[in-house]
């Protein structure tokens, strides 16, 4: 099944918070239990420069039950936020990785400082 795609918009200098659910082809909510995730944001696909490295290991994502993959920035993370591209990828307890969505970054940036 191909990744997803969503483009995020991150407000500058704020909390941000994106709360989504991991679904089988059945609408059923998938168990992530044992799955770890991370997430990288870079200016371009091929780009080395990481503006944003997220995880379970780092607490910058988290992963409940029904599902849900939540991914968390602090306002410091933000103000330094650049535009880019992201994807996101969980991996079981076998090793088997899905790449589960992927997009574009878009930032606003804070007036207020």
């Amino acid at each position: 099944m191909p990744a997803a795609k969503l483009n995020l918009t991150i407000e500058q200098g704020t909390t941000f918070t994106k709360r989504l659910t991991w679904r089988d082809k059945n609408k059923r909510p998938v168990s992530l239990t044992g799955y770890t995730a991370r997430m990288q944001v870079r200016p371009t696909v091929t780009s080395a420069e990481v503006i944003l490295e997220l995880s379970t290991a780092n607490n910058r994502i988290t992963l409940a039950t029904g599902g849900i993959i939540q991914i968390q920035l602090t306002p410091e993370e933000t103000s330094a936020m650049k535009a880019g591209v992201y994807d996101l990828e969980l991996t079981d307890t076998s090793g088997r990785v899905t790449r589960l969505i992927e997009g574009k970054v878009s930032v606003s940036p804070e007036v207020t400082r």
